[in-house]
């Protein structure tokens, strides 16, 4: 004998689920505990509440301490047809007893109440039965969006058009961030940049204020430079120009407003090694070697050095070819810089009511600009002209001096300058100021036809001591002087950041015996701080920001297109 054992229960939407089992017993207990046969989790039950025990006669037996209900009436016990049917309850939950078609007692069990119980939790308590359904609160919702933040925006933002007037309503929910820094000005402007609606920021509109900003290269170098995009960044192009985006290589690609009010972001290295990682692959023209990382893939630095003083002939020449300048000056730094020399002696004795008070050291005539990124143009009356005097005669209480830079007027004054009387007594001068030394001046007769004005600019001269004299058709003259001011037209370097390094850190001036030494520190000195942007142990993880600008100075734009149109306008 046995029983047949039909679960029904409810999902949390109403759908009934079955659950059917075949107990081969003729007895089962029933109750709250989880070892019945049947479980039934309800708080009004005993753990073991009832048994029910199958007769031979086809009955059931029930009989249960605390009682039950059979077709709604109490009892203790109760005999039970399963031919006949009935119905047990037990709590909240209904167990009806019926006859399978195989003759099997079954008894169906479900919760009393549960679907009402689930309309009751909807409607009473959730109010789920006050609102619509969710399709037309979606659908709702959806006509609301469109209304608020399309239809509205959109209508005012033509109308504003039509009328300034007008203000636009609804369009601070499109807005993704506040502007930078640089472009809080307009942060009640949009149509300053956004000229068309529903149409990406183009060219034309930055460089309408940005007229400075010159083009990296000509757009024909820069398209041969980009790798060709592969089928999936094709289809991204696509879809982005059909909505009016411009590119690749527009200004918003680098340039991303609606950040926040800050600085914009400096681009990554890899906006620059994309293409200058393998430039030369793509460009087998350019005159730029590939450079990816700093620290590791980077030619060797290309100066701009004056090659011809005479014409001011500039070139871009590699430190590996360890170049010289020809400024036309003839200035050793280490007869300046030697401690026990005269250069040393003569600021010990200017003191510091000169500035000096000490030996020469580098900032006696090196002065940083007032933004201390470079230093200040060398100035004879400034820098020099206290050890190196000018003065040629004094009249009463007047000291007379030549005009530096101007050497026409500077013969002119020598010209009329009354002869030198012996300066020099016939008591010998040691070390450089002994004869043929650098500060021994020769007051013996002038060359023949030159008077004073051919003594000064001789060799042996006043003039001489720092310039390479000329003389054309009898004239006399000095070598044009050209100091450059930068020497990496194409790379940004900033000396406050370095203002705690010792000049000859980098700089190797001490050693230097003649002008035409180039004093810039070779690639491997900055290497051994600044390192790639990737770099982990570099005291300076430095990208190709740090040092270069996409765009260049109006200056270098105007001069590399005119020397070369070839070439792209950014190097090293």
């Amino acid at each position: 004998m046995a029983f047949r054992i039909r679960q029904i229960d409810r999902t949390a939407d109403g759908r009934e689920i079955v659950r059917e089992r075949l107990v081969d017993n003729d007895l089962l207990t029933l109750g709250r505990a989880a070892e019945n046969d049947l479980h039934l989790p309800d708080l009004a039950l005993d753990p073991h509440h009832a048994t029910l025990a199958l007769t031979e006669s086809g009955r059931i037996a029930v009989a249960g301490a605390l009682g039950f209900t059979l077709d709604g009436t109490k009892r203790q016990s109760a005999q039970v047809d399963c031919r006949a049917g009935a119905e047990l309850g037990f709590g909240s939950y209904r167990l009806t007893v019926s006859t399978g078609a195989d003759g099997v007692c079954t008894l169906t069990v479900r919760q009393a109440g549960a679907a009402e119980s689930a309309i009751d939790n909807r409607r009473g308590f959730s109010l789920a039965g006050l609102f619509p359904g969710k399709r037309r609160t979606a659908w709702a919702a959806a006509l609301a969006i469109f209304v608020l933040f399309l239809a509205i925006p959109i209508a005012t933002h033509l109308a504003h058009r039509a009328d300034p007037r007008i203000p636009v309503m609804g369009d601070a929910s499109w807005r993704p961030g506040k502007l930078s820094l640089a472009h809080h000005g307009l942060e009640r402007s949009c149509e300053s940049c956004h000229v068309q609606g529903f149409v990406a920021v183009n060219d034309r509109t930055c460089t309408s204020c940005h007229k400075d900003s010159h083009d990296h290269a000509t757009p024909a170098r820069l398209s041969l430079t980009r790798a060709e995009p592969g089928l999936g960044g094709r289809f991204l192009n696509a879809v982005a120009q059909g909505f009016g985006k411009p590119g690749p290589g527009a200004c918003v690609d680098c340039h991303v407003e609606h950040e926040g009010p800050e600085p914009m972001a400096r681009p990554a290295q890899t906006l620059c090694s994309d293409c200058h990682g393998t430039l030369r692959d793509r460009l087998a023209d350019t005159r730029l070697g590939d450079a990816s990382d700093f620290g590791r893939v980077h030619p060797q630095f290309r100066p701009r050095l004056v090659i011809d003083a005479a014409t001011g002939r500039f070139a871009r020449v590699s430190l590996d070819a360890r170049p010289r300048e020809n400024n036309g000056l003839t200035f050793p730094h280490r007869l300046h810089l030697d401690p026990l020399g005269g250069a040393a002696r003569m600021a010990v004795s200017l003191g510091k009511a000169r500035g000096y008070g000490g030996r020469l050291e580098c900032g006696h005539c090196h002065h940083p600009t007032e933004d201390a990124v470079r230093f200040r143009p060398i100035e004879m009356e400034r820098d020099c002209e206290s050890c190196h005097s000018l003065a040629y005669d004094r009249v009463g209480g007047t000291v007379r001096r030549l005009r530096h830079g101007d050497v026409d007027q500077a013969i002119a004054d020598i010209s009329v300058a009354p002869p030198p009387g012996p300066l020099v007594t016939g008591r010998g001068r040691p070390g450089a100021f002994a004869r043929g030394g650098p500060y021994y001046s020769s007051f013996s007769a002038p060359p023949v036809g030159g008077g004073l004005a051919g003594l000064a600019f001789s060799r042996a001269g006043i003039c001489g001591e720092c310039h390479t004299p000329v003389s054309r058709g009898g004239r006399f003259g000095v070598m044009p002087v050209t100091l450059p001011t930068r020497f990496l037209d194409h790379g940004w370097f900033n000396h406050r950041p370095h203002r705690q390094t010792a000049c000859a850190t980098c700089h190797a001036a001490r050693e230097s015996t003649r002008s035409s030494d180039l004093l810039l520190p070779p690639i491997a000195t900055c290497r051994t701080c600044h390192q790639g942007e990737e770099a982990t142990k570099a005291k300076v993880p430095s990208g190709c920001a740090m040092c270069h600008s996409y765009h260049p100075p109006t200056f270098i734009a105007r001069r590399d297109r005119q020397a070369d149109t070839r070439a792209p306008a950014q190097g090293t």
